[in-house]
């Protein structure tokens, strides 16, 4: 399918998302998305910020959900005109997605609420790209009853985004033959950050495998994604959501130059697993 202008998915180059979890400040957002834009540019890949206005799944309801709608599109704004890329939020089943869809680019919807079919409907009716977070209760196959539901309603513009899946207490696993299960319903991206969260793992706050992260990464670009999504943050470590599981801004070049590489070397032959079905 065509994303923003792009050709993805297939044998198409990956595409990147990648932002804070959650707006923090004007500055921040500008200063991700001001490091990460040139690097995607010099890859020769497309680009899309990411940040969240509300979140409103967090562990405890003490802990920081972000600016808010109003501030949130504002800072959303600032980081299209200045920087100059595409922007993704999420939202949740009170958000007034009209307003949403005015400035966003691609629309998420949070892997809790991927079963909500009315949801689920009406946020494919905003006529936005949609990138749909996989529950952590679904499988792979599963997931084609929720693009189902979406374009009994809108035209398809959907990707189906692997977060992992609740293994036990407070661990998530990914796996990768789910990927290929899912391409035949949407492009699938690859979150190799919620991935390596330990949901809840620190009582109030969810914890976080932050070493997994380019491991995941390079496995799921191995089985032939066509994006791959990561949160990440200058200082994780102060970071005011989900800095256990975020990458730190400085090593982002590194991991998407070897994704790339991979990418590249993975889509040059074409996928085998599509001639052994």
């Amino acid at each position: 399918m065509k994303l923003l202008g792009r050709d993805i998915g297939g044998l198409n180059p990956i595409f990147v998302i990648a932002g804070p979890d959650t707006l923090e400040s004007e500055q921040l957002a500008l200063d991700v998305a001001g490091h990460i834009k040139p690097i995607a540019e010099k890859l020769g890949i497309l680009y899309i910020f990411k940040g969240s206005f509300d979140k409103a799944n967090r562990s405890s309801h003490k802990s920081y959900r972000g600016p808010g709608l109003e501030g949130g599109l504002k800072i959303m704004e600032k980081v299209k005109k200045q920087i100059g890329v595409p922007v993704l939020t999420d939202v949740h089943e009170d958000t007034p997605l009209a307003e949403v869809a005015a400035v966003i680019d691609v629309i998420q919807t949070p892997a809790f609420l991927c079963r909500q079919t009315n949801f689920m409907q009406n946020v494919a009716r905003t006529g936005r790209p949609i990138n749909v977070k996989k529950g952590q209760f679904m499988s792979p196959w599963e997931m084609g009853n929720v693009i189902d539901k979406m374009t009994a309603v809108a035209p398809h513009q959907f990707l189906l985004c692997e977060r992992g899946f609740s293994f036990g207490y407070n661990n998530l696993v990914a796996d990768m033959r789910g990927l290929a299960i899912m391409r035949k319903y949407a492009p699938v991206v690859f979150d190799a950050t919620h991935t390596v969260q330990l949901p809840g793992g620190q009582g109030t706050a969810s914890g976080g495998m932050r070493e997994m992260i380019p491991v995941l990464a390079r496995a799921a670009v191995g089985a032939g994604v066509a994006g791959v999504f990561m949160e990440t943050h200058p200082n994780p470590d102060s970071a005011l959501c989900d800095g256990p599981n975020s990458l730190p801004l400085q090593h982002a070049e590194s991991l998407l130059t070897t994704l790339v590489e991979l990418d590249r070397l993975v889509k040059r032959n074409g996928l085998l697993e599509d001639q052994l079905k």
